[in-house]
This record gives structure tokens, sequence and C-alpha cells, in this order.
């Protein structure tokens, strides 16, 4: 990996480099994004089966696209009753974990008959979309939708890109059932998007989409929104390690290249402040690479986007740390609870050298879905509060408004509105 010193130039220039990898900068594929979604806005069921047979070279009717029950039965047989039970076990850690974050409707009775509060409504349809591809994501499933389901959602559905087989990888479909998803769609890329968010004959329009994706369906995200709501639009997958003479080399390798194996796109950047722990990592990085299955991907992503940067202060490195403002933080140090306070944007934090990321991936319970590309600056992690909305509640009584009414009405006076104050007006004439 390159070992580069941390200093104002070098941090510059790798920022600018990570942005690269934002789905803002991809604007060569817009115009082919923008296609698909007004095909499918206009021609529906149709538009979908004619992308789908030339993406993913399978022919779609209404009568197949939907998953049907003996679909999932036939997938709950066929996925090992190891992996169903490991399953349940990380749903539970998910759904207890998102149990902390329900709240509630609340009202304020104050004097003179004011009655202010809040009405919370969970969403009524929410549409997953689970990628598929290079890799099979039943934990994006539970993720989203045990979350979903914690919030109250009415109806969950789901797509899914199928094979050229026209099925649906069965660990999917099991994850799908343990997390009560309601309905199934043999669906992916772009065209998932656009049906989710204006509906055809055989898929339901949704209220908000949430999910990550690869290109297109981030930037399909990108255009739906304000038809629908979205949870952010995802880039590739990112990890950034803190870590001072103390932590383990061999750990940190085998954690940047957690991530590294996504896609040839994703980021892995180790900050330390000891230039022999930087030398030890790079060394053991090579030595993982020459026995991983995935090591091209690997090789390519830290090729690209993996640095090991040496800092002169921890100081220095927390700085760093907060600029880049990554997906996934991990932070390797004697003292690791007393750095956590300096931490302002990261998007899951992982504390000490048992808690590494795919922890957080698979199974500890706090959502995977994360901030990209620097977004972690004013992004969350998916959670319930994305699954609800919030309604004010104001109630004045005659009384109430009595005492405040010629305040109102002069304020609508300053800004020439009329009928502001004519309305507030009438009921004391």
């Amino acid at each position: 990996m390159k070992i580069i010193q941390l200093n104002k130039e070098s941090k510059q220039s790798i920022l600018e480099d990570l942005l690269k990898r934002s789905p803002n900068h991809y604007s060569e594929y817009e115009k082919i994004v923008a296609d698909i979604i007004e095909q499918v806005r206009e021609r529906k069921d149709e538009a979908v089966f004619d992308y789908t047979e030339k993406f993913d070279q399978i022919r779609l009717s209404s009568q197949s696209v939907r998953v049907t029950e003996a679909e999932i039965e036939s997938a709950m047989q066929q996925t090992e009753p190891e992996f169903l039970e490991i399953m349940r076990k990380a749903a539970k850690n998910i759904r207890a974990y998102h149990e902390k974050q329900l709240q509630n409707s609340w009202l304020d009775f104050q004097e003179n008959g004011i009655i202010l509060g809040q009405k919370i409504t969970p969403l009524s349809r929410v549409g997953i979309y689970v990628p598929g591809g290079k890799a099979v994501y039943p934990s994006s499933t539970l993720m989203c939708a045990v979350t979903a389901r914690v919030a109250g959602v009415e109806k969950i559905i789901i797509t899914t890109p199928p094979g050229k087989d026209g099925t649906i990888h069965p660990s999917v479909l099991a994850a799908a059932r343990i997390a009560g998803v309601d309905e199934i769609y043999k669906v992916g890329g772009a065209q998932a998007i656009a049906a989710m968010a204006f509906g055809t004959q055989s898929i339901p329009r949704v209220d908000k989409i949430v999910g990550p994706g690869n290109i297109f369906v981030a930037l399909a995200k990108k255009s739906v929104f304000g038809y629908v709501s979205i949870d952010s639009v995802a880039g590739p997958s990112e990890i950034v390690v803190l870590a001072d003479e103390s932590a383990n080399p061999r750990y940190v390798a085998a954690d940047l290249l957690s991530q590294a194996e996504h896609d040839q796109l994703a980021s892995g950047i180790c900050i330390t402040t000891s230039n022999d722990l930087a030398l030890k990592i790079s060394a053991e990085v090579d030595r993982f690479l020459a026995i991983l299955p995935r090591a091209d991907i690997m090789k390519a992503s830290l090729d690209q986007y993996g640095y090991i940067l040496v800092a002169e202060t921890m100081e220095e490195a927390i700085e760093t740390v907060n600029e880049i403002a990554s997906e996934h933080l991990e932070i390797l140090t004697r003292e690791p609870f007393a750095v956590l306070p300096k931490i302002k944007n990261a998007g899951a934090i992982f504390l000490g050298e048992y808690s590494s990321e795919p922890l957080g991936d698979y199974f500890a319970g706090p959502n995977h879905v994360l901030p990209t590309n620097g977004t972690a600056r004013f992004f969350s992690p998916l959670g319930v509060d994305d699954f609800i909305k919030k309604s004010s509640v104001i109630s004045y009584s005659r009384e109430a408004l009595q005492e405040v009414h010629a305040d109102i009405e002069y304020f609508a006076r300053k800004e020439q509105l009329t009928a502001h104050e004519n309305s507030i007006k009438v009921r004391f004439e």
C-alpha cells in the first residue's frame, strides 16, 4: 500500500481523489438513467420487462415478476438451518437496537388553552433495493426491512435483480421472510427504482426508497427524489482506521481489505502516528493479498484509493478523520473511548481491536446502511426516523389567540400579506 506523510498538500490531494468516486461525478451515466426512468414512467411494466431482458437476460411477465410464496418456501428449505438461525439472531439484534430509536407522539398543554405537540406516523409503503451481481446481500435485506418493520411501516416491498434463470438467491428470500417483507419483485437497476417511484401495473408505488446499489441505482434514486423520498445517494464503500503504535498491524490490514473487496472503487485508509506500524501494515496487506480469493478486486481498490497516512500527532490524525468523514471508522488506539468524543464525522464508529467492521455489517445491530463520500458530515445511518414522518399539532383557544392576535396581525402587515392578517382579524371583529 502507498505510505504517505500526512501534510496539508497530501491531505487535500487525497480528499479530492476520494470525491471522484461520488455518484455526482458520473454525469456520463445520467442520460442513460434519465431515459430508463422516463420509459418506465410512460410504459410501466412493458419497459421494466424490456430492460430486465436487456440487462439481466431474462424475460419477465406480470405473472412471473413477483416472487411467489412457493419460491420463498423453497428458498427457506434450500438455506442451511445454521444460516437461518444466524440470520434470526442478527435480526433480533437489529430489532433490539432500533427499538431504542422509537419516538412517541406528544402533546404539551399550556395555560390559556394552548396545546402544542407532534404526531408520529409511520410511512405507508416503503421500497427496499437489495443489490445483486458481484455478491449476495441478505444482510442489507435484514438491515432495511427489520428497521422499517420496527418503525411500523404498513407495507414493505423489495426489488432485487434476478439471475439468468429468473430466480432470486435463496438467502435473500430467506432474509426477507425473517424480516417480515410483504412483497418481492425480480427487478434490478434503475428500472426497479423508477418502478417503485412511479408505480407500474405489477409493482406498487412507494413513499420512500432505501438501500444500497450500483452507480445506476444511485443516480436513479437521485433523479426520483421529490417524487418519493430516499435515504441517500450512496457511493462506494469505505473505511478509515485510526491507529497508534499499540495497534495490531495484522488486524488493521485485515480490516482495510474487508472493504476493499467490495469493488474497485472502494476505499481503505489507515491514519497512524507510527511509521513503523505503517510499514508492518503494508507488509501484512501483501501477505493477505497472496491468499485471499478476491485479491484482484482488493488490489485494484487499494491501488486507486488505498492509503496509509503517517501523521505527526494524534490531533492531526483525528482532524483528518473528521475531514474524510468516512462511512466506517475504526479506532485502534490504547484508549479508544478517550478518542471518541473528538470524532465529529463518521457513519459508524468501531472501538477497540475486537470491534472490526464486519461485526457492524452483519450482526451487532446498528444499521450498516451508512453515509458515504464525506456525507457523514450531515447524514446519519439508516434508522427508524427514516421510516416515519412528523406532523406538528397546534390548538389555541379563543382566549389564547386573543392575547397575541395583534402581534400576529402586525407581523403579517410587515410581510405585506394582508390575507394572513385578515385570517386572524376576522375572529375578533
